[in-house]
C-alpha cells in the first residue's frame, strides 16, 4: 500500500467515525496540516505520528514480505 492508498484509508475511517480534521488531529496529537497531508497521500510524514493516527483510528499497520516482480509493478503507488 502507498501514501496515496494509506491516506484515502484514512480519511474513510475518519469519516465512518464521523469526525472532522480538527477532531481526529487533537485525539491523535497532532497539527491539522499534519493530518492533512497524510490524507492526501504525503509521502515523507515521519512514521511515529501516521502510526498515532491509525492506532487512534482502530488501525494498524502490518508489513509483509512482497515478490521483486510485485515491486517492480507497484513503483508508481
Amino acid at each position: 500500500m502507498g501514501p496515496t492508498k494509506l491516506g484515502r484509508r484514512v480519511r474513510a475511517q475518519r469519516r465512518k467515525h464521523r469526525l472532522r480534521q480538527a477532531d481526529l488531529a487533537a485525539i491523535a496529537g497532532v497539527g491539522n496540516r499534519f493530518l492533512s497531508e497524510l490524507e492526501h497521500g504525503k509521502s515523507t510524514l515521519e512514521l511515529g505520528r501516521t502510526i498515532r493516527v491509525l492506532q487512534t483510528l482502530g488501525l494498524e499497520l502490518r508489513l509483509s514480505e512482497r515478490h521483486w516482480g510485485d515491486l517492480e509493478r507497484n513503483d508508481g503507488e
